[in-house]
C-alpha cells in the first residue's frame, strides 16, 4: 500500500508541477490558445500565476514533507486541498463543455481522495 501511495503522489506531483510552471511562466494570452486553457481567457493574469503558483507549491507537499519526515501529515493535506482545486477545475472544464478534461480532472480528484485517505 505505502508503495502505491508513494506513485500516486509522484504522478500527481508530475501533474501539478507541469501545470504550475505552464500556469505560471507561460503568458495569458498564448496559454488562451493552447487547448484545454482556454478558461485563462476569463481570469486576470495575477490569478492563473496564483494558481500556477498553489500548484507548484502542491508538487512539493505531496511528496516532499514525507520523504524528508518532516510534518508527513502535510501530504493529506495538500491531497485535501489538491481536491478542492480539482473540484473547481471540474466546474470550470464543464463550463465550457470541455467533459474530457472534466473526466481528467475526475482521474486526479480520485488519486488526490486515494493519497488523502491512504496518507491520513
Amino acid at each position: 500500500m505505502n508503495l502505491a501511495l508513494w506513485i500516486a503522489a509522484a504522478l500527481l506531483a508530475l501533474v501539478a508541477l507541469t501545470g504550475g510552471f505552464t500556469k505560471s511562466f507561460i503568458p495569458k494570452e498564448r496559454l488562451a490558445t493552447i487547448h484545454g486553457a482556454e478558461w485563462t481567457a476569463g481570469f486576470g493574469a495575477n490569478a492563473i500565476r496564483a494558481l500556477g503558483a498553489l500548484e507548484l507549491l502542491a508538487a512539493v507537499g505531496l511528496v516532499l514533507p514525507k520523504a524528508l519526515g518532516t510534518a508527513p501529515v502535510m501530504v493529506p493535506v495538500t491531497a485535501a486541498c489538491w481536491i478542492a482545486l480539482m473540484v473547481g477545475a471540474i466546474v470550470t472544464h464543464g463550463r465550457l463543455g470541455q467533459y474530457k478534461l472534466v473526466a481528467v480532472n475526475v482521474v486526479y480528484l480520485a488519486v488526490a481522495v486515494f493519497i488523502a485517505v491512504g496518507r491520513f
